[in-house]
């Protein structure tokens, strides 16, 4: 295993000094800028994982933001649609609420919630053929964010599996990605 020198000396936090933590606050300031290139690496992992569709889920998370730029969506929007199947990298049954989780400091409220249900959204187009109620998307209903997540799935993610989409690279959303991993909007 590598270790990176560290700059404070403390090994519990409970012995730590405010200038310690000043100080961790600054190193953690500068790290924050390269965010945006840790999600990226997460995105380009998902280029492996095809899972028996047709197409990778990298190629699905492109077209879905690709779909959601030409539509007019946000930045947050097209960058939330773009991550929201990254969580799968680590689990498949768990993955909209890690990518919401990814997200939540970087974009705004509706956006969040609308990554963290939308397998319950995208639902309603087979959730039926596992026996699940494809209608579970209505235990949102009157959620301020319901309109934008049933835009999310039913215009974008469910339709995003085409091999001959013109789809934009992953390089065409890469400065927007810096741009909105760069500020936390909360920590």
């Amino acid at each position: 295993m590598t270790h990176v020198k560290a700059m404070t000396q403390f090994t519990r936090m409970d012995e730590s000094s405010a200038e310690q933590w000043m100080e961790i606050g600054v190193e953690s300031a500068k790290s924050q800028q390269r965010q945006g290139e840790t999600v990226l690496a997460l995105l380009q992992m998902l280029a492996t994982k095809v899972d028996g569709f047709a197409v990778d889920q990298l190629t699905h998370c492109l077209q879905t933001a690709t779909r959601a730029e030409r539509a007019g969506a946000d930045p947050e929007v097209v960058v939330a649609s773009l991550c929201h199947d990254i969580g799968k990298v680590v689990s498949v049954p768990n993955h909209g609420p890690i990518a919401a989780e990814i997200l939540k400091p970087y974009v705004r409220d509706e956006v969040y919630w609308m990554i963290k249900a939308h397998q319950d959204f995208q639902g309603k187009h087979y959730y039926h053929h596992f026996g699940a109620d494809p209608e579970a998307r209505e235990q949102y209903r009157g959620e301020p964010w319901f309109g934008l997540a049933a835009q999310f799935a039913d215009e974008w993610d469910q339709i995003a599996f085409d091999p001959d989409y013109d789809t934009e690279p992953l390089e065409h959303f890469e400065p927007l990605v810096m741009k909105v991993f760069s500020t936390p909007h909360a920590f």
